[in-house]
């Protein structure tokens, strides 16, 4: 029997959704909704996601004590619900947007400014100009910055509230990069979709495009054949690799050591070229697909990469003995950019920003999927929440991503890469690790396969609200080093 206070004893008054893999979606009243929202004032459930579509909210939520995960849903009556912002601050950001998206009112929610909405969309309302919250005291002054900035970056605004040098608030307008992509997917062909997913924020093509094949199986009640399973996570592996290369060597750069830069930015190239002659594509952008893989593996690529991982096994502990002995590097990272651990918990923030700061979630250990329940490997977490920490998260991920990369190689089964998709109806849900943290696909098959509704939750919209909290206290000056060390996406967040 249920524990009273867990996740599915307060579910288990609503309508299980027939068809919702692998998880349960539950379909709740009002009265339900209220008794839920209360308890997610104090209970350890982290809030996977939030979404709507027209008429309807969803609510992704994991019990952080039992692992277990479920999506509670709700008919909004006349388009408004009790909002969950309210009660749990990592779901303001995503109910401003399913506003912003679906019309849908969060009744209780104090902050009611558009979020995705810039007022520049068809048939809206102009917008009426943006108010950012007050900031009181003596010699408080602004910075607006962006959202074109000086480096090749994308676009998004950051407003500083400074006393001399020290920042006393930052707070971000985003947006800039919304493609419509959910829009984009509604009734489109499996494939066409897929494609889509892959492109939803491109340095992290193959965690989407895992998460959304995952998701399209789950709803189609299919598994991937196991050959699939491991390709697919020898490319997740490459593609961890050189993002965490890559932030290594630019978190360096911004405080003003580009020796690291320029070494890591060698090693990250060394994986783009081989994912390329490997698989086809410096980023492996549509190998992974719904059913399996488009790109198998011969000898010769198994060659290749056991060789890459070998010299990188080499290289990279010199560059990690760089950094450890900078005493003017470790000067800027640390105790810089704290996040406390009781923020990294609130907001579920999961990859190095979440394991910097003590919260050990790791999708590929916490919801484990193929073939990753079958490899061994460690889930590094510090517990400083600086800079230096999310340094270190990232090194010692670099390792086990090697290691994982040794085990997969030889371990690769024999048999079929891919499997065709059947079309039915049904509805998917899936959590994958990529290089920022956990990546959620969500969505709704038609009995022709085609995509009635998908939603794709980016682990940076956990992660940009904590920047906005680590940077408090430090200098203007030092937030290239803290952002670069959080590295959000903002073309996943936009979407």
């Amino acid at each position: 029997m249920a524990d009273a206070s867990s996740l599915s004893h307060l579910l288990a008054g609503g309508a299980a959704v027939e068809g919702h893999r692998p998880w349960p979606r539950v379909a709740l009243d009002e009265v339900g909704w209220r008794r839920l929202r209360a308890a997610l004032d104090g209970a350890e459930w982290a809030l996977l996601s939030l979404w709507g579509e027209v008429g309807t909210v969803h609510l992704a939520l994991r019990d952080e004590a039992s692992g277990e995960i479920a999506v509670a849903s709700l008919e909004a009556a006349q388009g408004r619900y009790p909002s969950i912002g309210a009660v749990r601050p990592a779901a303001i950001r995503l109910e401003r947007a399913a506003h912003d998206l679906y019309g849908l009112v969060p009744v209780g929610l104090d902050d009611e400014r558009p979020w995705l909405d810039h007022g520049r969309w068809p048939g809206r309302p102009a917008a009426r100009p943006y108010e950012f919250l007050p900031v009181e005291g003596e010699g408080i002054h602004q910075i607006a910055v962006g959202p074109v900035h000086a480096g090749i970056i994308e676009p998004g605004h950051f407003r500083f509230h400074a006393n001399g040098e020290a920042v006393v608030r930052l707070e971000q307008r985003l947006g800039y990069v919304h493609k419509g992509t959910q829009a984009l997917m509604a009734g489109a062909p499996l494939e066409r979709a897929a494609r889509l997913a892959g492109r939803v924020s491109g340095d992290s093509t193959v965690a989407y495009a895992l998460a959304f094949a995952r998701a399209a199986e789950a709803a189609a009640g299919v598994e991937a054949p196991a050959r699939a399973h491991w390709l697919r996570a020898l490319m997740a592996e490459l593609e961890r690799l050189a993002n965490h290369f890559g932030d290594i060597g630019a978190i360096c750069n911004d405080a003003s050591f580009g020796l690291m830069h320029a070494h890591c930015g060698i090693l990250r190239e060394e994986v783009l070229r081989a994912s390329a002659a490997v698989f086809g594509h410096r980023l492996m952008m549509d190998c992974i697909v719904p059913g399996g893989v488009a790109v198998d593996i011969d000898a010769g690529g198994v060659a290749r990469l056991g060789t890459l991982a070998d010299q990188l096994a080499r290289r990279f502990p010199r560059l990690v003995e760089l950094y450890d002995k900078t005493t003017s590097l470790q000067d800027r990272t640390v105790t810089s950019g704290i996040v406390s651990a009781e923020l990294a918990r609130r907001f579920g923030a999961g990859g190095f920003v979440g394991r910097a700061s003590g919260r050990a979630f790791d999708a590929r250990r916490a919801a484990p999927y193929p073939p990753y329940d079958a490899l061994a490997f460690d889930v590094p977490v510090l517990h400083e929440g600086d800079v230096n920490a999310r340094v270190w998260i990232r090194i010692r991920e670099v390792e086990q991503s090697l290691k994982l990369i040794h085990q997969l190689l030889p371990g690769l089964p024999d048999g079929p890469e891919r499997i065709e998709v059947p079309a039915r109806t049904g509805e998917g849900m899936a959590l994958v690790e990529g290089f920022r943290g956990d990546v959620l696909m969500w969505l709704r098959l038609s009995d022709d396969g085609r995509v009635l509704r998908c939603h794709p939750r980016d682990p940076s919209w956990f992660q940009w609200p904590l920047l906005e909290a680590a940077i408090e206290g430090n200098i203007v000056a030092d937030f290239p080093l803290c952002n670069k060390s959080f590295n959000c996406s903002y073309s996943g967040h936009d979407l």
